[in-house]
C-alpha cells in the first residue's frame, strides 16, 4: 500500500528535480569565465587555457581566461569565491589556494568558500639557473652560497608559496642562505632570469621548458617524488641528497560554493574528457605538466593533505608575513 504522505512529498520534489535536471541539460547558456589568479605566461595561466579551449569546442560557448594576479593571488581567489554559484565563473589554480591561509589574512575560507572540482594537472617546482652563475648542480650552488650568503632567487608567486617553501626548505636542509625575489607571475620571473638580472629562480616547469631546451637557462633540481617524464636528464632534490624534499605544484578547477553538483559534475566530466584526449596529453606534456583528471572527491582529499602540509611547512620553515 502506497504512503500518502510520502507520495505527497515525492510529488512536491518532482519539479525541483525537473529543475536540476533542466539547469544541466541547458548549461552552459551563455560564456565562462576562468579567472586565472595569476598574469598570462606562467604554468597557471598556459594549463587554463588549454582546458578553455576544449571546453569552448564541447559546450559551444565560449570559456575564456580572465587573468586577476596580486597579492600571491588571493585577490583572484577571492573574486571567484565571492562570484555568483551558477557555474559560469570558474577557479583555476594552483595550490597557493592551499598555502596562503596559513601565511595572509585572507577574506575567504577556501574550504569553506570553494568547491574543488578536478584536479587537472601536476609539476614539478624546478630549481633554475642562469649560465653567467656558473654552477651546473646542487652541489656547487650550496658552495657558492656558503661564500656568497644571501643569494636572490626569482619565484612567481610571493612568500609562502609552494615555490618560495622549496627553496627555504632546500636551504634548511643545505645550512646555506638564500633570499627571495617575488614576482606577480611566472612569464615575468623568467624575464628577469633571462637576462640576468636575477641568477637563480624557482618556478614552475612550464615556462621554463623552451629556455631549457636552448640552453639558455640549466636546471638543477625538481621537487617530484620521481623525475617529471618531461624532465629525464634533471634530478630530483632527493636524489641530489635532500633527503625528503618533494613538493608536487598541482592545477586545479574550483567553483564558488553553493554551486549545483549537477554543474560540477557537467565541468568535471568534460573536463576529464579533455585530460583523455592524446593532442591535449601531449600539450601538458610538452609544457611539463603530467595530466591528472579524477573525481572531485579525490580532488577534495588532495586539497585538504595539502592545506595541512603547508601548515606544518610554513611552521617548520618559520614563514611570517612581514
Amino acid at each position: 500500500m502506497i504512503n500518502r504522505r510520502h507520495f505527497t512529498l515525492a510529488l512536491a520534489a518532482m519539479p525541483f528535480a525537473a529543475a536540476r535536471v533542466a539547469q544541466a541539460q541547458s548549461y552552459p547558456a551563455k560564456p565562462i569565465r576562468f579567472i586565472v589568479p595569476f598574469p598570462a605566461g606562467g604554468s597557471t595561466d598556459v594549463g587554463a587555457r588549454l582546458i578553455a579551449e576544449h571546453l569552448s569546442r564541447a559546450f559551444g560557448q565560449q570559456v575564456y581566461v580572465e587573468n586577476k594576479s596580486g597579492a600571491n593571488g588571493t585577490i583572484g581567489v577571492e573574486d571567484a569565491a565571492k562570484s555568483a554559484p551558477d557555474g559560469y565563473t570558474v577557479l583555476v589554480t594552483i595550490d597557493t589556494v592551499a598555502s596562503n591561509p596559513h601565511v595572509f589574512h585572507t577574506n575567504i575560507d577556501p574550504s569553506r568558500d570553494l568547491l574543488p572540482i578536478i584536479q587537472v594537472s601536476r609539476q614539478p617546482i624546478v630549481l633554475a639557473v642562469h649560465p653567467s652563475l656558473g654552477v651546473s648542480s646542487l652541489s656547487e650552488l650550496i658552495a657558492l652560497a656558503k661564500k656568497q650568503p644571501g643569494l636572490p632567487y626569482a619565484t612567481g608567486s610571493g612568500l609562502g608559496s609552494p615555490q618560495h617553501m622549496a627553496v627555504q626548505w632546500f636551504a634548511q636542509i643545505a645550512g646555506i642562505r638564500l633570499e627571495q625575489v617575488p614576482y606577480r607571475g611566472g612569464g615575468q620571473a623568467i624575464n628577469d632570469l633571462l637576462g640576468g638580472h636575477v641568477k637563480l629562480g624557482s618556478l614552475g616547469s612550464t615556462p621554463l621548458m623552451p629556455h631549457y631546451k636552448a640552453g639558455t637557462l640549466r636546471l638543477l633540481a625538481q621537487t617530484s617524488r620521481s623525475r617529471s617524464p618531461s624532465l629525464p636528464d634533471v634530478p630530483t632534490y632527493e636524489e641530489a641528497g635532500m633527503k625528503g624534499l618533494v613538493l608536487d605544484q598541482w592545477l586545479g578547477v574550483f567553483a564558488p560554493a553553493g554551486t549545483s553538483t549537477e554543474v560540477t559534475n557537467r565541468l568535471n566530466s568534460e573536463i576529464n574528457k579533455a585530460i583523455a584526449d592524446p593532442t591535449m596529453r601531449a600539450s601538458f606534456l610538452a609544457s611539463a605538466q603530467e595530466p591528472i583528471g579524477g573525481t572531485a572527491e579525490q580532488f577534495a582529499v588532495l586539497v585538504r593533505e595539502d592545506y595541512d602540509k603547508f601548515a606544518r611547512l610554513v611552521k617548520d620553515l618559520n614563514i611570517k608575513a612581514e
